[in-house]
């Protein structure tokens, strides 16, 4: 009885659609809006929010900027609408699937959370209904490449889109969706990200194109993310011209990942020359699982421009976090890693992990280290994981870190054969320089587990560690 009564309530009020579009048929079978409950009062959202609760029991991330003011109808319908769109993509992979995909039949189980008739009209069931009826709700969306049609934008070119993930885009027809689909929301869109697509120059130039406006010098877009998609030609090597300004054109950027787009060391130098002279207040810079050994060294020999914005210090002091996980960086690279570095006063998370630096690469970043979890804005985060690490080098680091103090929030030395020979140092460093360690798989063995027990201090800043 409690659950029919929440769902009596969750006819949404009429705040973005008109209130016929919005609540016909939803009443019943007939569209009876008798009991719907119209006011927008504390009790209305504690319905929505305990129906949210039960038809998502592990919780949503909604996404939004504004999480202190909590719109459960907005919330509600946005997540409603994803599952059938997901449900509609995975129904347009199978053999058997014909037709358009705005014509595709939502699922009873999916209907029966707004309907409380069990007989539900034919049409009410159908992706285009629920597009047409609940986009008004809806800023973000997870697109999957079947569903980038035609027919798809012109049921969402009226909606206030923020936030677009779009996965395995690959047609010339997808592309071009997905290019009408940025050019209606360039002024709305705030978030943008590619997964398992193949964002070759031509199509990267185009998708940028729509993204920028003609005519406009910036974009409004502030996370930008590339995720296992080639985004390059690499014979002959061919970067997108429209990417490069796409990155010096955002004004507003403030997050930028790049992770395994099968980059090359001249591709990041272009876009590091690219960012360091942009005016964006980036904050979060990610290049991982690329292979770019050599980049940095490339860049200094070749720019003077770049070589004068690194020691004009402006381009990079809003970077807050850099993760290079991943990249085939070498020993040489961390030197010049480190001229980078010092430039950036408020770095407080730091990832350099799967890199082969060994210990003279970690000898080269400990002046660095030693000078930033001292500054006003402290490193608070450190992964050296898989670093080909002795460990030689690791108790050097381990000592640069014990006398200073201000403590690590994160430090992760995972991966790393270190063996016995550092249970000492380690036991003396967890005393109070850190509140998360990861020590997982660096060949401790039973007597560096024995030493480290008999040398560990009685009381220890520790609230988590990871010693599998």
């Amino acid at each position: 009885m409690k659950e029919e009564i929440i769902i009596m309530l969750i006819i949404p009020n009429a705040r973005c659609c008109s209130s016929a579009n919005t609540t016909a048929g939803l009443g019943g079978q007939n569209g009876d809006r008798r009991g719907i409950k119209r006011s927008r009062c504390e009790d209305f959202n504690t319905a929505w929010q305990s129906l949210f609760k039960l038809r998502w029991p592990l919780g949503v991330n909604a996404g939004h900027d504004s999480v202190a003011i909590v719109d459960w109808q907005l919330q509600y319908w946005e997540k409603h609408l994803q599952e059938c769109l997901d449900e509609a993509a995975e129904s347009a992979f199978l053999p058997s699937f014909c037709g358009g995909i705005s014509e595709s039949s939502i699922s009873a189980k999916i209907m029966n959370f707004i309907y409380r008739s069990e007989d539900i009209p034919r049409q009410h069931s159908r992706l285009t209904n629920h597009l047409r009826r609940f986009g008004c709700y809806t800023r973000c969306l997870r697109l999957q490449g079947v569903l980038c049609t035609a027919e798809t934008y012109d049921l969402l070119q009226h909606c206030k889109l923020e936030r677009l993930m779009f996965i395995r885009i690959i047609s010339e027809p997808e592309v071009s969706s997905v290019c009408l689909l940025l050019s209606c929301h360039a002024e709305t869109l705030l978030s943008l990200e590619f997964i398992h697509c193949q964002l070759y120059p031509a199509v990267m130039d185009k998708i940028c194109k729509a993204v920028l406006q003609e005519g406009s010098q910036s974009h409004g877009i502030k996370q930008f993310s590339i995720k296992s998609s080639r985004i390059c030609e690499t014979k002959p090597l061919t970067i997108s011209a429209g990417l490069l300004k796409f990155l010096s054109s955002g004004k507003s950027l403030h997050l930028l990942s790049l992770h395994d787009t099968k980059m090359q060391s001249s591709f990041a130098q272009m876009i590091i020359h690219t960012l360091l002279e942009s005016s964006c207040g980036l904050q979060t810079l990610e290049i991982s699982e690329n292979n770019i050994a050599g980049w940095l060294s490339k860049l200094n020999r070749s720019s003077t421009s770049s070589s004068l914005a690194l020691k004009s210090n402006n381009s990079l002091n809003s970077l807050s976090v850099v993760n290079l996980r991943g990249n085939n960086l070498q020993q040489d690279d961390v030197v010049d890693l480190h001229k980078i570095l010092i430039q950036m006063p408020n770095l407080r998370d730091l990832d350099i992990s799967g890199n082969p630096i060994m210990d003279e690469g970690i000898r080269s970043l400990v002046p660095f280290i030693s000078w930033a979890i001292q500054k006003e804005n402290p490193l608070l985060k450190l992964r050296v994981e898989n670093c080909d690490l002795s460990s030689i080098g690791v108790s050097e680091l381990l000592e640069c870190l014990t006398y200073v103090k201000q403590p690590l929030d994160v430090l992760s030395i995972a991966d790393n054969p270190l063996g016995s020979s550092v249970a000492a140092v380690l036991a003396k460093f967890l005393g109070s320089h850190v509140r998360d360690l990861n020590i997982e798989d660096i060949d401790l063995g039973a007597l560096g587990f024995q030493i480290l027990e008999e040398a560990l201090p009685m009381e220890v800043a520790l609230s988590h560690i990871n010693i599998r």
